[in-house]
């Protein structure tokens, strides 16, 4: 009986946390500007009643006593045991001021970013830096903070693993860019269209590649994310001048939506009915909007479809190359290319580690992050709004997420290149047949949850340890042929 009663007791616990998910959701999308006093307020009692449930003595009790039968009821202990067992070092009255501190920032980063403005935002930063440092050095004192506040996002993989992945991606990456950008070949951008005309694209691209909306919903959002759960996944997307700077951010979302639809609906609320972690997730998210959408086979099946929704005439093969033109000069992350994006992850990576580990402040971030992006990507951003405020990320308190984007992008590759083994996808895509793909992202990542850690789970479904070398062979291959180097 104490299995079950620590199940239903997690059960709890999980609902407390995704119902401040949905007042976070609210807060990046619909909330008035006003509404942030109240909504930190609540966000902060409901982390708060989370925490309190989580580190209860009964909790405790209940871990002590299961006694799992299967390996299905393993994978929960265990899971639970590792959430309990860092939750009940840290103090109630910190989870409530960090969970307070984080609803406080967001409008200040939005205000300061608008008004192009690091001041502004300093103080916020500051404050959300030592409250991360003073989490870190008690969740995990026995290793450097950075590294503990990674696993908070990715706690089976290693803090190693993602300088592995990096450093590999800036030694290949870096000389692959400067061929691309030194050859003859300029790729003819697509035209703009009104924000009427995009949303009618990117509607059209969740219906074609199966999004469920009785069970989501697309929404505007100024940093496009995915957040919730099997029964109710949603989607944000933004719109600029280029429609495929919306169309790609969908379909990311849509990505992280699948996943999260795709999770078993018996599991919800234990972890086999959760998602395994961010480079899981960012994985499969960065599969479809890399290896779909950015594929030669979609745009032959899309191009007619934008086409239409566009009153444009633009051709599969010039949309192909438009959505996978690398910019030289392009400083802002979630509008790049798929390989001078890991420059920015990295240059992110750089500055936030030595910022936890007290190697930099604050005011410092501004000349550093400028120093580092000459460094990678070749020049200086010509402001702190496409520089050091440009992410939502540290508004969220959410030090040590930013590496999963790589190591996400270098797992998408790998899954890729498993289910090119046994689907054509490029035939499926031409003929907008999604259904195949989807489904063997569910059976052989999406519908096990937590039930195998990140290493097991890659292995599981691409037979190898998790590796840069697929995406260095991908990127080769293609920007290879659409740029003739």
């Amino acid at each position: 009986m104490s299995y079950g009663e620590l199940v239903e007791r997690v059960k709890k616990i999980s609902n407390v946390g995704h119902a401040a998910g949905v007042l976070r959701w609210d807060q990046e999308v619909m909330m008035p500007e006003g509404g942030t006093p109240a909504r930190s307020k609540q966000l902060s009692t409901l982390s708060s009643v989370r925490h309190d449930l989580l580190t209860d003595d009964r909790t405790g009790e209940l871990l002590n006593a299961a006694e799992p039968e299967n390996d299905e009821e393993r994978a929960v202990v265990r899971e639970v045991r590792r959430e309990y067992d860092r939750a009940t070092r840290v103090p109630n009255e910190l989870v409530e001021e960090i969970s307070e501190a984080t609803s406080e920032a967001h409008p200040v980063w939005a205000s300061a970013k608008e008004n192009d403005d690091f001041d502004e935002f300093a103080p916020t930063l500051e404050h959300l830096v030592e409250l991360r440092r003073e989490y870190a050095d008690y969740v995990n004192p026995d290793v450097p903070r950075y590294e503990a506040l990674f696993e908070e996002f990715e706690p089976y993989l290693g803090l190693d693993t993602a300088e592995r992945v990096l450093s590999t991606l800036r030694d290949e990456l870096m000389p692959l860019v400067d061929d691309v950008v030194a050859s003859d070949v300029s790729p003819e951008p697509l035209p703009s269209v009104d924000e009427d005309a995009q949303e009618e694209v990117v509607r059209d691209a969740l219906d074609v590649l199966g999004y469920d909306k009785e069970h989501g919903r697309l929404d505007v959002a100024p940093h496009p994310f995915s957040t919730g759960t099997q029964f109710d996944a949603r989607v944000t997307t933004r719109y600029s001048d280029d429609p495929l700077d919306a169309l790609t951010s969908t379909v990311h979302e849509f990505g992280h939506a699948t996943y999260t639809l795709g999770l078993p609906r018996d599991e919800y609320g234990t972890p086999l009915g959760e998602a395994r972690d961010l480079t899981v997730h960012e994985s499969q998210s960065r599969f479809w909007e890399n290896h779909v959408a950015r594929t030669r086979a979609f745009w032959d099946f899309f191009a007619p479809r934008f086409n239409e929704a566009t009153d444009e005439d633009v051709t599969p093969r010039r949309a192909y190359e438009a959505v996978n033109t690398v910019e030289e000069r392009n400083p802002i992350r979630v509008e790049a290319d798929e390989l001078t994006y890991h420059s920015h992850i990295l240059l992110r990576f750089e500055v936030e580690r030595a910022l936890i580990e007290g190697e930099i402040e604050v005011d410092e971030v501004p000349a550093v992050w400028n120093e580092k992006h000459e460094e990678y990507l070749g020049f200086r951003p010509e402001s702190d709004a496409q520089g050091a405020l440009q992410d939502i990320h540290w508004s969220h308190g959410s030090f040590g997420y930013f590496p999963t984007y790589s190591l996400g992008s270098a797992l998408a590759a790998q899954v890729d290149a498993a289910v090119r083994d046994e689907i054509d996808v490029d035939e499926a895509v031409r003929e907008g047949g999604f259904d195949g793909i989807r489904r063997w992202l569910r059976d052989e990542i999406h519908t096990h949850g937590k039930r195998y850690e990140t290493d097991e789970l890659v292995r599981r479904a691409t037979g190898d340890d998790l590796s840069a070398e697929p995406f260095l062979k991908y990127a080769h291959k293609k920007y290879g042929e659409v740029y003739s180097v």
